[in-house]
């Protein structure tokens, strides 16, 4: 297969869609038509450079190695001697006969630029030094890294050998040229040598001995301080010993492909002044390779671009990039650390600071690949390598690394929160929370609550009656009866102080309905209370009342206290007067008492009924607070026209006589309070 390639003039890609017909495999024809079995006989292949020198071709690379005799050429040496040895008086000169390498040599030789194949190798390869008889053009290193073959390190090349062409192909081509190349730790072929090191010689790539041939210079500096090979008017970045990034371009059918029998033909139609089937034009002043690509006769290995690309591709990009001079330039330092730090903090950020989901995080991680993913491809087309592992293990490694911390730390948070708050919330609540803590805000903030106190009623004389572990016995049953009741709601305990319940609703968990649960959980508490009375007059020996007061408004909520010891609590004019409520029941004979604002509010989420009691003046406050005594529907009277009528009546009743009392009218209030025992 013949393949050929050279700088564009416009700057375009070297390659053009090539004839389907031209890509006929060339041993089946050689096969069919010539009688040919492979090897072909050297002769063809001197055919193809003579054309490729009529052609006016730059130079023509052999990505073949000939480093043993034609088969011809061994049989027409056999059948020389036997024809000497049968019929000494012919001379075998005027035969006219070549053999099969000479004129492939002869070809070479005429055209002066025919580069052919050299293989180093620690494993194979006959010579253990440079052949004197190969005076072809090689490197001249400046500045290079290259390793010491002297002294304590003479032993490290010592096994290193080289498989030649044979004498005639090397004494004739205008070059010699590498095909060593070696592939990364994983396998895949990303750089290859501008120059292989063999007996203290640089011997030039394929490629680049195109060049050479061509009249490049031979002298080579590379400048450790940029990272750079600077060869004639061409810089570009580059390791040490001199290998280079490639920039692979696609398919290697992107550069022109034809096959040698095409070739072949096309010599012989010209020859015999007939049509070419290839035109000479079609070569003039192109850099041509030769190699194997039918399956099975030619080296595979793993790119960038391909898990099955031929090796003569290698060349074959190491020759465009050297033409364009756009190999791969790596991403400096700081970029690989800064797309590490970029790989890694959101996701640190994103785990520790924000509580996120797995299935978010998750996400986020495939996002990033995507992103560093689109971001690798864009590079390379632009001609930078940028390197995906160490950022993409940053960001795995950033990934657990949040996921173990979160764990632990979420364990400790667990803990603080069911430490702080297990007494003083409902265990659903407890379970947002840990879902997320966020929620709890630690600190204070101002926001709306609905506030509760309660006290039972003669505590003092309770307490006298009791010794000390039957009144332990006692309280743990009231406050739990209660307690129950208010954490059900959704309600958060502040504190107990002796029989005294304070407890607050709409922090730490928001709730709009927050009035209506308080008020519906201190009805509850009454109810319950009253079921329950003779439980405790058979275990206690008496009857059990319990006064609340409920208000509605700011106050600021959080963990307050020292830094060894706190408490999460609230603080305010509101819970004040909601305390202040509490006690106002002794003056009206009332249980449950409520501000206005917290039956208003309430009324707002639900059916709420409420007993007018007064308006009051109340210690600490400048203006009067209007107080309400909430009910049931069915202490209310509303839609029950038997069994609580009476009820109703003395609620009305009631109320007309505040009203005159309000208005002054104070002997026909009393007589209406006094007529409805009121008082």
């Amino acid at each position: 297969m013949a393949k050929r390639t050279q700088r564009p003039p416009n700057g375009s890609p070297p390659y053009k869609k090539a004839s389907k017909t031209t890509l006929r495999p060339s041993i089946a024809w050689a096969k069919e038509q010539l009688g040919w079995g492979f090897p072909w006989q050297r002769s063809a292949f001197g055919e193809i450079v003579e054309y490729m020198q009529i052609a006016g071709a730059k130079a023509i690379a052999f990505d073949v190695v000939f480093s043993e005799p034609s088969v011809f050429a061994i049989g027409y040496e056999s059948f020389l001697r036997d024809l000497r040895k049968d019929y000494p008086e012919i001379s075998t000169a005027r035969l006219d006969l070549r053999s099969d390498d000479e004129a492939f040599a002869a070809a070479a030789r005429n055209f002066g630029r025919v580069v052919q194949a050299l293989f180093v190798s620690s494993q194979t390869g006959a010579a253990k030094g440079w052949l004197d008889d190969a005076n072809t053009p090689l490197f001249e290193p400046i500045g290079f890294a290259l390793p010491d073959r002297a002294g304590d390190h003479a032993d490290d090349h010592a096994g290193e050998s080289a498989l030649f062409p044979i004498a005639a192909l090397r004494q004739s081509a205008g070059a010699i040229g590498s095909v060593s190349v070696k592939p990364d730790s994983d396998g895949f072929f990303r750089r290859a040598p501008l120059f292989t090191l063999f007996d203290d010689r640089a011997v030039a790539s394929l490629g680049a001995a195109m060049l050479l041939v061509d009249g490049a210079d031979r002298k080579i500096a590379y400048n450790a301080k940029n990272g750079e090979i600077i060869w004639g008017d061409r810089t570009f970045a580059a390791r040490g010993e001199g290998s280079a990034l490639l920039r692979f371009k696609g398919s290697i059918d992107r550069y022109i492909p034809y096959s040698a029998a095409a070739v072949l033909r096309s010599f012989r139609a010209h020859k015999e002044g007939g049509d070419p089937e290839l035109l000479p034009e079609d070569f003039a002043g192109k850099f041509v390779f030769f190699g194997y690509y039918a399956a099975g006769l030619f080296d595979i290995c793993a790119t960038p671009i391909s898990s099955v690309y031929p090796g003569m591709g290698i060349h074959i990009t190491m020759l465009d990039n050297l033409l364009s001079n756009d190999f791969i330039r790596k991403t400096p330092a700081w970029f690989d650390y800064l797309l590490i730090a970029l790989a890694s903090v959101p996701i640190v950020i994103l785990l520790t600071h924000f509580a996120a989901r797995i299935a978010l995080s998750l996400a986020a991680v495939a996002a990033l690949f995507a992103a560093f993913a689109a971001l690798a491809y864009y590079g390379y087309n632009l001609g930078w390598w940028i390197p995906m592992i160490a950022p993409l293990f940053g960001l795995m490694s950033a990934f657990i690394a949040a996921l173990i911390f979160n764990f632990v730390n979420e364990g400790s948070q667990k803990r603080f929160i069911k430490a702080a708050f297990g007494q003083y919330l409902s265990p659903a609540v407890i379970e947002r929370l840990l879902l997320d803590p966020n929620l709890l805000t630690l600190g204070g903030v101002r926001r709306e609550i609905t506030i509760f106190f309660s006290d039972i009623q003669g505590f003092t004389a309770i307490s006298e009656k009791l010794d000390p572990s039957r009144l332990s016995e006692f309280l743990n049953d009231y406050l739990s009866m209660m307690s129950d009741i208010i954490l059900d709601s959704g309600g958060t305990i502040d504190k107990y102080e002796g029989d005294a319940i304070i407890a607050f609703w709409n922090a730490p968990l928001a709730m709009d309905d927050h009035a209506f649960r308080a008020l519906t959980a201190a009805l509850a508490c009454q109810k319950t209370l009253a079921a329950r009375q003779e439980h405790f007059r058979a275990k206690y020996g008496f009857s059990l009342l319990t006064r609340i007061g409920l208000n509605t408004g700011y106050a600021v909520v959080g963990n307050m206290g020292s830094s060894k010891r706190f408490d999460y609590t609230m603080l305010g004019d509101s819970v004040n007067l909601a305390a202040r409520l509490e006690g106002l029941n002794k003056q009206f004979g009332t249980y449950p008492m409520c501000s206005e604002a917290a039956l208003a509010a309430a009324g707002r989420h639900g059916e709420v009924y409420g007993r007018k009691l007064a308006v009051v003046a109340v210690v600490g406050r400048a203006e009067a607070v209007t107080v309400y005594e909430p009910m049931t529907a069915e202490a209310y009277g509303k839609g029950y026209a038997k069994g609580y009528a009476k009820g109703a009546a003395v609620l009305a009743q009631f109320g007309t006589a505040r009203d005159l009392f309000y208005r002054g009218e104070f002997g026909a209030a009393l007589a209406i309070f006094r007529s409805n025992g009121q008082m």
